[in-house]
C-alpha cells in the first residue's frame, strides 16, 4: 500500500511518533506480540506499519496480509447489511422485530427475583429494529451476575460450535428482558439477532449475504467467518494477558476453531479480516457509502446510522447498564451499529463527530467525516480493555494533521 502523508495533509515526522510509541511501550517490553496500524486521510494512506510478530512460537512477523480475528468489529458490517434491507423497504426502524422473529413474541421484562422465582411483566413497548441495532432492546450477553444473565448461561444462549441460527433465536427469544426496550443501553447479543434478521428477511444464509452484498463489491477477499486451509498460515495467534502480565496463547492458528466453517455465522463477533480489507469497508463509509463505483448503502441512511439514537441525545453515562463494552461512556453516544463522540470536552479528547467500534482482541477503528480520516488498529490481545490504544492513537494522529 503506497503511503503519501503529504497528500493526506499530515506530517510524516509526527506520524512517526506512533512508531516510537508502539515499539517502546508495547513491542519491546512484550506487552503485545505485534500490531498493524493504518492511518488514511482523504483516501490516501498516510501511515501503514506492521510491528512485532503474529505468532511468537513460530517466529512469524506481522505481514501486510495477516489475518486478524476482528470480533465485535463485525458489528458495523452486520448493521450495514441490515440497513441495506431497510433501504429496500423490508422494515421501518420502529417496527417490532417479532414481525420477523416469531421466537420473540411474548417476551417478558425482569422485575425482581431469580430462577423460577423471577417476577416478570409485559414490556411497556415492543422491541424494535432500532432497539436491536442500538443495543437498547433489553437483551444481554449473559456475562453479568444479574439473574437474567444467569438464565442465559443456564439455557446456553451462546454462539459456539454446533449452534444454528434457529436454535440461537429460540433460546434468546425465550429469555426475559433485562429492562424495557428503549429505556436503557446494554452491550448485548443484539447484533447477532441483526444477522439472523438479515437471513430471515433476505432468505439467504447470512455469510452468503455478506459475501454478495458487501465483501465482493468492496474487494474484501480475505473477510469471512472462517479461514480456509490455503490461508491458515496467515492467521495470527491470539493471546491474553496472564496474571503475571505475560502473554498467554489462547488460540493457536494451527488448531483454531476459525479453520472450520461455523454452523452459526455470528454477526456480533465472528469475522476474520485483514487491515487492507477492513480499510475498504471503512473508506466506503468515509465516502458516504460508495467505493470504486460500488454503492453499498445510501449516504442519508449512513448519516442516520452514525447519529446518536439514545433518547434525548444523552450519552452512555446516562443510559448504559453494565461496565463492559468497546467504548468509554463519557461524551459518547450510540447509533445504529456505531458509537460516536458527542463532544471533545465531554469525551476528554479530540474527534467530535467521529464514529467507531472495536473488538475483543483489542482491534479498533474510527472514521472522522469532518477530517476525512480513517484509522485502523489490529492486534490480538484479550481482553480489549487492557490498554487504551484508541486514546493514545488519537492523540498522535490528530497532532499530525496539518491542513
Amino acid at each position: 500500500m503506497e503511503v503519501a502523508a503529504d497528500r493526506a495533509g499530515m506530517s510524516a515526522d509526527r506520524l512517526e511518533w506512533i512508531t516510537d510509541h508502539f515499539k517502546r511501550m508495547y513491542i519491546a517490553p512484550g506487552k503485545i506480540a505485534g500490531c498493524q496500524i493504518l492511518v488514511a486521510r482523504r483516501g490516501f494512506p498516510a501511515y501503514w506499519r506492521s510491528f512485532g510478530q503474529r505468532d511468537i512460537a513460530r517466529n512469524k512477523p506481522v505481514s501486510d496480509d495477516t489475518l486478524f480475528r476482528i470480533y465485535s468489529m463485525s458489528k458495523p458490517v452486520t448493521s450495514v447489511a441490515l440497513m441495506q434491507l431497510y433501504e429496500r423497504g423490508y422494515f421501518q426502524l420502529n417496527d417490532p422485530v417479532e414481525r420477523v422473529l416469531p421466537e420473540f413474541k411474548g417476551q417478558k421484562v425482569w422485575l425482581s427475583g431469580e430462577g423460577d422465582d423471577m417476577v416478570l411483566a409485559d414490556p411497556t413497548s415492543p422491541m424494535t429494529f432500532r432497539n436491536v441495532l442500538s443495543h437498547t432492546g433489553g437483551l444481554s450477553y449473559g456475562w453479568d451476575p444479574h439473574p437474567v444473565d444467569a438464565a442465559y448461561r443456564a439455557a446456553k444462549v451462546e454462539r459456539g460450535p454446533g449452534m444454528t441460527v434457529n436454535t440461537f433465536l429460540e433460546r434468546i427469544g425465550s429469555m426475559p428482558l433485562r429492562y424495557d426496550p428503549g429505556s436503557k443501553w446494554l452491550y448485548s447479543m443484539s447484533t447477532d439477532v441483526c444477522g439472523a434478521i438479515v437471513e430471515r428477511l433476505s432468505g439467504v444464509p447470512f455469510d452468503e449475504y455478506l459475501a454478495e452484498n458487501i465483501f465482493k463489491p468492496l474487494g474484501m477477499k480475505d473477510t469471512a467467518f472462517h479461514v480456509s486451509s490455503n490461508d491458515s498460515e496467515r492467521l495470527a495467534a491470539n493471546y491474553r494477558r496472564a496474571p503475571d502480565k505475560s502473554l498467554e496463547l489462547i488460540d493457536d492458528p494451527v488448531a483454531s476453531t476459525y479453520l472450520t466453517k461455523p454452523t452459526f455465522s455470528s454477526g456480533g463477533g465472528g469475522l476474520v479480516s485483514t487491515t487492507e480489507d477492513y480499510f475498504q469497508f471503512c473508506d466506503m463509509l468515509r465516502r458516504g457509502g460508495e467505493l470504486s463505483g460500488e454503492r453499498i448503502i445510501g449516504p442519508r441512511t449512513l448519516s442516520m446510522m452514525h447519529m446518536n439514537h439514545l433518547p434525548g441525545g444523552a450519552d452512555l453515562t446516562q443510559f448504559a447498564l453494565g461496565s463492559f463494552s468497546e467504548t468509554a461512556y463519557s461524551g459518547v453516544g450510540f447509533g445504529l451499529g456505531f458509537a460516536m463522540t458527542l463532544g471533545d470536552v465531554e469525551a476528554g479528547g479530540v474527534g467530535h463527530g467521529d464514529y467507531y467500534w472495536g473488538g475483543a482482541a483489542s482491534t479498533i477503528f474510527w472514521i472522522d467525516p469532518r477530517e476525512e480520516l480513517v484509522v485502523i488498529f489490529m492486534t490480538q490481545l484479550m481482553p480489549s480493555g487492557t490498554f487504551n490504544f484508541r486514546g493514545q492513537l488519537k492523540n498522535m494522529v490528530y497532532a499530525a494533521i496539518e491542513n
